[in-house]
Protein backbone atom coordinates (compact mmCIF):
# COMPACT_ATOMS: atom_id res chain seq x y z
CA UNK A 1 0.00 0.00 0.00
CA UNK A 2 2.77 2.28 1.02
CA UNK A 3 4.42 2.15 -2.53
CA UNK A 4 1.21 2.56 -4.29
CA UNK A 5 0.61 6.13 -2.64
CA UNK A 6 4.69 6.95 -3.51
CA UNK A 7 3.98 5.90 -6.78
CA UNK A 8 1.31 7.98 -7.03
CA UNK A 9 2.57 11.34 -5.51
CA UNK A 10 5.96 10.99 -7.50
CA UNK A 11 3.03 11.31 -10.68
CA UNK A 12 1.55 13.86 -9.31
CA UNK A 13 3.98 15.98 -8.77
CA UNK A 14 6.90 14.88 -11.39
CA UNK A 15 7.44 17.76 -14.01
CA UNK A 16 7.53 14.66 -16.91
CA UNK A 17 3.72 15.55 -17.38
CA UNK A 18 2.85 14.65 -20.64
CA UNK A 19 0.56 16.38 -23.12
CA UNK A 20 -1.56 15.38 -25.56
CA UNK A 21 -1.39 17.64 -29.07
CA UNK A 22 -2.60 16.94 -32.45
CA UNK A 23 0.48 17.14 -34.96
CA UNK A 24 -0.26 17.42 -38.88
CA UNK A 25 2.55 15.20 -40.64
CA UNK A 26 2.71 14.55 -44.54
CA UNK A 27 1.51 11.09 -45.34
CA UNK A 28 5.84 10.39 -46.39
CA UNK A 29 6.54 11.18 -42.86
CA UNK A 30 4.29 9.05 -41.28
CA UNK A 31 4.95 6.19 -43.70
CA UNK A 32 8.74 6.52 -42.26
CA UNK A 33 7.77 6.75 -38.80
CA UNK A 34 5.46 3.87 -39.25
CA UNK A 35 8.69 2.31 -40.25
CA UNK A 36 10.74 3.04 -37.43
CA UNK A 37 8.41 2.56 -34.42
CA UNK A 38 5.93 0.69 -33.32
CA UNK A 39 2.22 3.00 -33.28
CA UNK A 40 2.47 2.52 -29.32
CA UNK A 41 6.26 4.09 -29.58
CA UNK A 42 5.68 6.76 -31.65
CA UNK A 43 4.93 9.22 -29.02
CA UNK A 44 8.66 8.54 -27.17
CA UNK A 45 10.08 8.28 -30.79
CA UNK A 46 9.13 12.05 -31.47
CA UNK A 47 9.56 12.85 -28.21
CA UNK A 48 13.37 11.59 -28.49
CA UNK A 49 13.88 12.96 -32.10
CA UNK A 50 12.41 16.74 -31.07
CA UNK A 51 14.98 16.78 -28.78
CA UNK A 52 18.01 15.73 -30.27
CA UNK A 53 16.93 18.16 -33.17
CA UNK A 54 16.93 21.20 -31.05
CA UNK A 55 20.35 20.03 -29.24
CA UNK A 56 22.03 19.43 -32.40
CA UNK A 57 20.58 23.16 -33.57
CA UNK A 58 22.11 24.26 -30.20
CA UNK A 59 25.48 23.01 -30.46
CA UNK A 60 25.05 23.83 -34.32
CA UNK A 61 24.40 27.41 -33.16
CA UNK A 62 27.15 28.18 -31.07
CA UNK A 63 29.85 26.80 -33.20
CA UNK A 64 28.52 29.23 -36.16
CA UNK A 65 28.88 31.64 -33.27
CA UNK A 66 32.49 30.77 -32.47
CA UNK A 67 33.28 30.62 -35.98
CA UNK A 68 32.03 34.04 -36.50
CA UNK A 69 33.63 35.48 -33.39
CA UNK A 70 37.34 34.14 -34.18
CA UNK A 71 37.14 35.15 -38.06
CA UNK A 72 35.65 38.67 -36.91
CA UNK A 73 38.56 39.30 -34.01
CA UNK A 74 41.33 37.19 -35.83
CA UNK A 75 43.16 40.62 -36.96
CA UNK A 76 43.42 42.65 -33.80
CA UNK A 77 44.25 38.70 -32.44
CA UNK A 78 47.07 38.62 -33.88
CA UNK A 79 48.59 41.58 -33.65
CA UNK A 80 48.09 41.47 -30.06
CA UNK A 81 50.40 38.09 -30.17
CA UNK A 82 52.53 39.77 -32.25
CA UNK A 83 53.34 42.49 -29.43
CA UNK A 84 53.61 40.26 -26.65
CA UNK A 85 55.86 37.87 -28.91
CA UNK A 86 59.35 39.44 -27.56
CA UNK A 87 58.03 39.40 -24.40
CA UNK A 88 57.70 36.08 -24.27
CA UNK A 89 60.37 34.73 -26.10
CA UNK A 90 62.70 36.79 -23.28
CA UNK A 91 60.61 35.22 -20.98
CA UNK A 92 61.32 31.43 -21.98
CA UNK A 93 64.65 32.10 -22.58
CA UNK A 94 65.13 32.89 -18.65
CA UNK A 95 62.97 30.26 -17.54
CA UNK A 96 64.64 27.17 -19.80
CA UNK A 97 68.13 27.51 -18.24
CA UNK A 98 66.62 27.01 -14.65
CA UNK A 99 64.51 23.89 -15.65
CA UNK A 100 67.47 22.62 -17.02
CA UNK A 101 68.65 22.53 -13.66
Amino acid sequence: MTRAVDIHAERAYSANVNKRINVFLPEGTIALLDRVTTKGNRSRFIDAAVLRFVEAGGRESLREQLEEGYAAHAASDLAIASDWFPLDEEAWTRVAPLEAN
